[in-house]
């Protein structure tokens, strides 16, 4: 790692106008450009520091954009990237310095937004609530699930599929034989807060917390996740959405790199290991006006406003629709099960985690009265699953929409006719892009996202994930029906 640079810019912290200047004396050599493609994956391409001047940044940087996923066709492939110099830092993991730049999307020449540039949609959303009236801004703070494994193979061909995962961790390497087995791993869905040395990744997840910092991340804790095998959790701070949205993929970044630096690979999959915890994207929100906690009220149920629980109405109305964006893959519903401590219910409820949403309650601060909707998962795109979110609650705002009513107990343990009106999220994929392809004019509102966009992301979604899992044997049909 460039320790240098990176000590240097944590001291420093230039101002965006300023930042050129510090790279040169600095000794940064490299200017790297990134942007997020449609389903949520950093692109990047990288430009000699000299090449970079105050002129270049506001002229912005070509690109094929007919090669990257859900962008253009290849007769209109020439983009520009515009430089956000407030996104900015010094890449970790880069041996020759280079500066990191997030950017976002426009068509050449005029320097239009491109209408398909998730990046965008986060700003065209903050933009849009502060003209309703209801709030001025909006906060998140997704708590972004993850596991790290020694080994993870895969392979699929016209006669052959597999995976096999690995792990130290791994509780079922207690078992191992032929060298010295040290023991101490977390059993299944028993990983939760063990001290090392059952929990043998502090010093990972520590580095991890440093590098995260240096970067400009604001980190709050850290710690070991319920599934063995290497599940864990590092906690954001909040903040404003686009700010976070570029914080989760710079999160991403940073985790998947210290793995590879250490000789272990990290993965945001939902879910990767069977009978034991997927990984989530619990993500809290709330809405200020000003200084203003619009969804704190002292006497509401949670102490949760009438605005808070309006907007709990429309993330639930719409959360079938909204899963077709926060969990957007197939595997996604393999973690969106039951006894697995997955929200599938659509309810809300104080402190409770099996409901869908969930009304943190560690303090009685106005400030600090939000909601954490629970569904999503860390294979969104969360620059455009974070104004899904918002576009869903302010719709249920202005509709005055009302949630079922609460019930705080264990969702699982109901039975009779308490359990048959708790009602649960769609099962699969194909159930949730048809949810959202019936509903989104919520979506539409403001301008926020685009018909264009939402039908590219569905029509992706469908013929490149959907359709080549459905068409492809699964393993276990083998053990089922090879021998009917």
């Amino acid at each position: 790692m460039v320790t240098t640079q990176i000590d240097s810019w944590r001291i420093s912290r230039p101002d965006p106008e300023n930042i050129l200047a510090w790279a040169h004396d600095a000794g940064i050599r490299q200017f790297d450009v990134r942007f997020v493609d449609l389903v949520g994956g950093w692109q990047h391409f990288s430009i000699p520091i000299g090449k970079v001047d105050h002129d270049a940044i506001e002229q912005g940087f070509g690109f094929d954009g007919s090669s990257i996923r859900g962008f253009q066709k290849i007769h209109e492939s020439d983009m520009v990237l515009l430089p956000d110099m407030n996104s900015a830092f010094v890449d970790p993991f880069c041996t020759v310095p280079t500066l990191n730049v997030v950017c976002t999307v426009h068509e050449p020449v005029t320097l239009k937004s491109y209408s398909r540039d998730p990046r965008q949609v986060t700003g065209r959303a903050e933009a849009y609530l502060k003209t309703t009236g209801i709030a001025t801004t909006s906060y998140w703070g997704p708590e972004v699930e993850f596991y790290v494994f020694n080994s993870l193979a895969f392979d699929q061909t016209s006669h052959s599929g597999y995976y096999y995962i690995d792990s130290d961790e791994g509780i079922w390497n207690s078992g191992r034989n032929g060298t010295a087995n040290l023991a101490y791993r977390p059993r299944t869905k028993e990983g939760y807060f063990p001290v090392p040395p059952t929990d043998k990744l502090q010093d990972l997840r520590s580095q991890m917390v440093d590098t995260l910092v240096a970067a400009g991340v604001d980190v709050e804790a850290h710690h070991h996740e319920v599934g063995t095998a290497g599940q864990s959790e590092i906690d954001l701070r909040f903040n404003t959405m686009t700010t976070m949205a570029d914080a989760v993929l710079t999160y991403k970044y940073i985790i998947k790199n210290t793995a590879a630096v250490n000789g272990l690979v990290a993965t945001f999959m939902p879910k990767p290991i069977f009978q034991d915890n997927g990984s989530g994207m619990h993500v809290h929100q709330s809405l200020f006006n000003g200084d203003t906690n619009v969804f704190f009220d002292a006497s509401g149920y949670g102490m949760l406003s009438e605005t808070a629980r309006h907007y709990i109405g429309g993330l639930l109305a719409h959360a079938p629709a909204l899963l077709g964006l926060c969990a957007p893959t197939t595997n996604s519903y393999r973690r969106l099960v039951p006894g697995y401590e997955a929200p599938i219910n659509l309810m809300y409820s104080v402190r409770n985690r099996s409901a869908c949403v969930r009304i943190p309650t560690y303090s009685a601060s106005p400030n600090a009265r939000r909601i954490e909707f629970r569904s999503p998962d860390p294979s969104a795109n969360p620059y455009l699953a974070f104004p899904a979110m918002l576009m869903a609650g302010l719709d249920g705002i202005e509709r005055g929409l009302e949630p079922p009513t609460p019930i705080d107990a264990d969702l699982y343990e109901l039975e009779g006719p308490a359990r048959d009106g708790v009602k649960s999220v769609p099962g699969s994929l194909t159930e949730v892009l048809d949810a959202l392809e019936s509903d989104h004019e919520f979506l539409l509102k403001g301008g926020v996202f685009t018909e264009d966009l939402i039908q590219t992301w569905i029509d992706y979604k469908r013929e490149r994930e959907l359709e080549a899992v459905q068409l492809r044997p699964h393993p276990y049909e083998f053990f089922l029906y090879h021998d009917v």
